[in-house]
């Protein structure tokens, strides 16, 4: 695997009672599978990172399964199955049409004969959320609980962190949303703000700790901007870690400087 991607199965390695934070490129990876004291033994989430810098771009998955993490090892291995079809759609020249094409390719991948059967054998679902940046625009596709949020001091001035709403009862895998009469998941592009720009996913283990250090996302932006991205997550994690969290989880996060002109209200000075 290059500096550049990562993908990483909970089934893999379970992180329970440890902590581990890796970078592929700029963008930060932490992983804290629980407190065995809390009772846990098992790690069902999983990740995938691919950058490219030379094309300005970064794509990222994040899943977090249960009853198993098979449902999470097969889209992995969709995805990278499909990388060189979606990093040329991720190259493509006009960006709002990059996202469309995205959006087509993975609503194709998803429901394809082959992987709905694939589906049907496994034991268990998950939540899944993809998040890709390019150039000053965020977009993403979230099926499920998984949290995205955008940290900028424009938005956090006026109280706005997180981007996507969590979905509950909302899965890929032995329960399928793409196997019903009408899927359903969600979508959404934003523009960045001029200047540092930190993105942050995780799975619901931060938010579902004891004594809830990080139920709010105000909690987190305060954590981690204008922080070393490793260091902070690092911290992030052994605070839940020391809270007793049972739940695992997974964080990707990564800072995006933007210095083109963003959308400002026609008064502003």
């Amino acid at each position: 695997m290059s500096s550049n991607e990562f993908n990483w199965v909970g089934s893999e390695e379970h992180f329970v009672d440890r902590i581990h934070v890796h970078t592929a490129d700029h963008v930060v990876i932490g992983r804290f599978g629980g407190n065995s004291s809390a009772g846990q033994h098992k790690n069902e989430d999983g990740c995938l990172v691919w950058v490219n810098r030379k094309e300005d771009w970064e794509f990222t998955l994040l899943l977090d399964a249960h009853n198993t993490a098979d449902s999470a090892e097969i889209i992995i291995d969709l995805f990278n199955q499909e990388k060189g079809q979606i990093s040329q759609l991720l190259s493509m020249q006009a960006i709002q049409q990059s996202f469309k094409r995205v959006e087509e390719k993975i609503l194709s991948m998803f429901q394809s004969t082959e992987f709905l059967s694939r589906c049907q054998r496994v034991q268990g679902e998950t939540a899944c959320l993809i998040v890709v940046r390019r150039d000053k625009y965020v977009w993403w596709f979230s099926v499920g609980d998984c949290i995205l949020c955008l940290f900028h001091p424009d938005l956090a001035a006026l109280g706005q962190y997180q981007l996507n709403q969590r979905q509950f009862y909302e899965w890929i895998g032995q329960v399928n949303t793409f196997a019903t009469e009408v899927p359903c998941y969600s979508i959404g592009v934003r523009e960045l703000r001029k200047g540092e720009n930190r993105l942050f996913l995780t799975t619901d283990g931060l938010i579902e700790c004891p004594n809830e250090p990080f139920v709010h996302p105000s909690s987190v932006y305060e954590s981690v901007f204008d922080k070393a991205g490793t260091a902070s997550i690092q911290a992030i994690l052994e605070k839940i870690s020391d809270n007793g969290v049972r739940d695992s989880t997974t964080i990707i996060t990564w800072t995006i400087s933007v210095v083109k002109d963003v959308t400002m209200p026609s008064d502003a000075r």
